[in-house]
């Protein structure tokens, strides 16, 4: 994608655009999510026997040509490149931006979000076949639905009652690059916007990552710039483990070394446990001490590769445990800081998923720049009248 505007440096470097950074986030979210989807659920030591090594690249579905099949995975294809539910949400609430332009909150999940999860055929990869994305969607995305269409549930309040998971925060990076560079506004618009979802920690983990996309957006933004945005908004047990996971990668800038370590941080605030595919008896409930695993875990291996995409997006894949969300996650903010998304892997799982992966960010884009221009309409009629009302008046 050509960009509209170039920024040079001081130095005479080019500064990434804001449609580069936002194809960055899009493309590369999607594409960590389609390297994660087919060894979801399972264990570093799992990935290694299974692949004979570390998963580097596209792989192919875990059980082979039995995936139809297999459990616990029927009836979905996940690997050979197919995104997975995920970036149908991420994708989804872009054109909730593009139907809305302007900021969104939780009704607007309930007046356009909803709708277009219960009535509009797409493609789903991982059923080779046209289908409502509702069929393909977790039970815990399915409460959008049931809460919202046939609870006739507040939008605001809706997300209560639903396990506490990653399923609104895997999808909130399009909140973060609306708000490019105002990570606190980015944190306040995802929390109205995810309580239509979730509650509790899945709540505030959704605020926090879209926070942490749109600090990638500013200029010259730095992992550790990310992650200290991050930490300055961050409540509760959210915080307490984002700042752990962390504080242990800081020591590690090899995704091998740091496996066991990152998961040894964040076990006390994840509530699954540590079989995946067995949750503990309190998992995924309301709590202020725990936190979602996926998102302090992505944090940590963007520090871990310096925010490099390849290495932290494979760093999050051979991660395992729910690895196609942590691909997403970090994928998005490697991309976002603007590090380049591998072309061989955009272009094979573009081809795969039969999606193009650049047309969200081009949609984006534009609904982006618009809300800006409102946001400083708003923000000047704000000062105009404050004036008036014999506060300082602004200069300029």
């Amino acid at each position: 994608m050509t960009p509209k505007r170039e920024e040079c440096r001081g130095d005479g470097s080019r500064a990434e655009s804001l449609a580069e950074r936002i194809t960055g986030a899009l493309v590369g979210a999607a594409v960590g999510d389609a390297l994660g989807g087919p060894v979801e659920g399972y264990s570093p030591d799992q990935i290694l026997e299974r692949h004979g090594g570390r998963v580097h690249g596209v792989v192919g579905p875990w059980n082979g040509d039995a995936w139809r099949t297999a459990r616990p995975i029927a009836p979905y294809h996940k690997g050979d490149g197919h995104v997975t539910d995920d970036t149908l949400m991420t994708h989804a609430l872009v054109r909730v931006y593009a139907t809305v332009r302007d900021h969104l909150d939780a009704y607007a999940i309930a007046g356009h979000l909803v709708p277009d999860l219960m009535t509009t055929p797409r493609w789903i990869p991982e059923l080779e076949a046209e289908a409502l994305p509702l069929h393909r969607l977790f039970l815990a995305e399915k409460w959008l639905v049931a809460r919202i269409h046939y609870g006739h549930a507040d939008p605001r309040e809706a997300g209560v009652g639903n396990i506490v998971n990653c399923g609104a925060a895997m999808y909130t990076a399009p909140v973060g690059l609306v708000n490019a560079a105002h990570p606190a506004g980015a944190y306040a618009e995802a929390l109205d916007v995810a309580g239509a979802h979730q509650s509790s920690y899945g709540r505030e983990a959704a605020g926090v990552f879209a926070a942490a996309v749109a600090a990638a957006c500013a200029p010259g933004a730095t992992p550790d710039a990310v992650v200290a945005a991050c930490l300055s908004l961050a409540k509760d047990g959210t915080r307490a483990a984002i700042e752990r996971v962390c504080e242990t990668a800081a020591r590690h800038t090899d995704f091998e070394s740091a496996l066991v370590p990152l998961r040894a941080a964040v076990a006390p605030y994840d509530t699954v446990g540590p079989d995946y595919r067995n949750p503990s008896l309190g998992a995924r409930r309301p709590s202020r001490l725990h936190a979602i695993e996926e998102l302090p875990i992505a944090l940590g291996m963007l520090l871990v590769a310096g925010g490099d995409y390849r290495h932290a997006v494979l760093g999050a894949v051979n991660y395992g445990r729910d690895c196609d969300s942590i691909a997403t996650m970090a994928g998005a903010l490697a991309g976002a800081l603007g590090s380049p998304v591998p072309q061989e892997w955009a272009k094979t799982v573009a081809e795969a998923s039969r999606l193009d992966l650049h047309e969200p960010a081009r949609v984006l884009t534009e609904v982006t720049r618009e809300v800006f221009t409102r946001d400083v309409r708003r923000r000047r009629a704000h000062e105009a009248a404050f004036a008036a009302l014999g506060g300082p008046a602004c200069s300029g």
